[in-house]
């Protein structure tokens, strides 16, 4: 059986009026250096979003959001970097629509599942 591994993550938010400091939990950005696994997961209910601010532009949220998953598999200019600096460039704090929460950390043996697992306890 495989030992655990430490692994660290942060919460996808759409941010749709940053004034109001209200958001919606769209996904998870997960990085375990020992596994050598960074990946994300994304998924937008516009009906939710909508809700939350009638009008927010949820085609351009879209757009935005499904740049990580791609920039974790490596593409773009973003996706050259080495597994660690795209983790920490995708979760450095912003003040735009597209925000994440602060890095937490956790133990896992599949890095995998354990996205799966803080998806559905953080977004679904």
């Amino acid at each position: 059986m495989l030992a655990p591994s430490s692994f660290d993550y942060a919460v996808i938010r759409v941010v749709p009026q940053v004034e109001r400091e209200a958001f919606l939990n769209v996904g998870v950005i997960l990085f375990c250096r020992t596994r050598r696994y960074l990946a994300a997961q994304v998924t937008l209910n516009p009906a939710r979003l909508q809700a939350l601010v009638p009008g927010v532009d949820v085609e351009a949220a879209q757009a935005h959001l499904q740049l990580i998953p791609k920039i974790c598999t490596g593409e773009g200019p973003i996706g050259a970097l080495p597994l660690a600096d795209r983790f920490h460039w995708l979760t450095a704090p912003r003040s735009t629509i597209i925000q994440v929460s602060p890095v937490h950390c956790g133990l896992c043996t599949d890095p995998a599942a354990a996205l799966e697992k803080l998806m559905a306890a953080m977004v679904d």
